[in-house]
């Protein structure tokens, strides 16, 4: 695990080559067993492969222009209605998305939405709603564009650790 930890970066940049189902099968599978508050999993997920929606989706958040070139796009949404940590467990759902996708070889990257307007002002969450026919009642957390990586970046190493960050018994 720690491997895969290592190596997961937020990739913008994808190759022009299809995923796999069974890797995208894999994420889903690794974002599920995500834990919950109280085992409630108010996560649902919209797999997005059509060029004209992923063009679309591209232009829900002024930060999110690549996600028209990936290859596939994980969008994590939440029912906030059936679980008050619905925020939380879909947090936890985005990481283990991003641990799943490095270790199948792919890249992703946390496109918030939550929170987030278009460049028009509409809030993202809405105009993500109406592209995909999400429920209301649903939360969007986030967009994740997943694709082999067309960039390449080194492991992360133990220089990045910051002691100073490290408080033990108290602060």
């Amino acid at each position: 695990m720690l491997k895969a930890i290592r190596q997961r970066h937020s990739i913008r940049s994808y190759r022009n080559k299809l995923v796999e189902d069974e890797k995208i099968e894999e994420i889903l599978k690794a974002a599920q067993f995500a834990p919950s508050a109280n085992h409630r999993q108010p996560w649902e997920f919209v797999v997005v492969k059509d060029r004209e929606t992923k063009q679309r989706l591209s232009q829900a958040t002024p930060w999110g222009s690549f996600i028209a070139q990936s290859p596939v796009v994980i969008v994590v949404c939440s029912d906030e209605k059936k679980s008050r940590e619905w925020l939380e467990d879909a947090s936890i759902v985005g990481a283990h998305i991003y641990l799943e996708a490095t270790n199948q070889g792919l890249g992703t990257c946390w496109v918030q939405v939550r929170g987030s307007v278009t460049a028009d002002g509409v809030k993202s969450e809405v105009y993500v709603r109406r592209i995909l026919g999400i429920p209301s009642s649903m939360r969007v957390v986030a967009i994740f564009p997943v694709g082999y990586p067309a960039e390449g970046k080194s492991e992360h190493i133990n220089g990045e650790i910051l002691s100073e960050k490290i408080h033990k018994n108290k602060w």
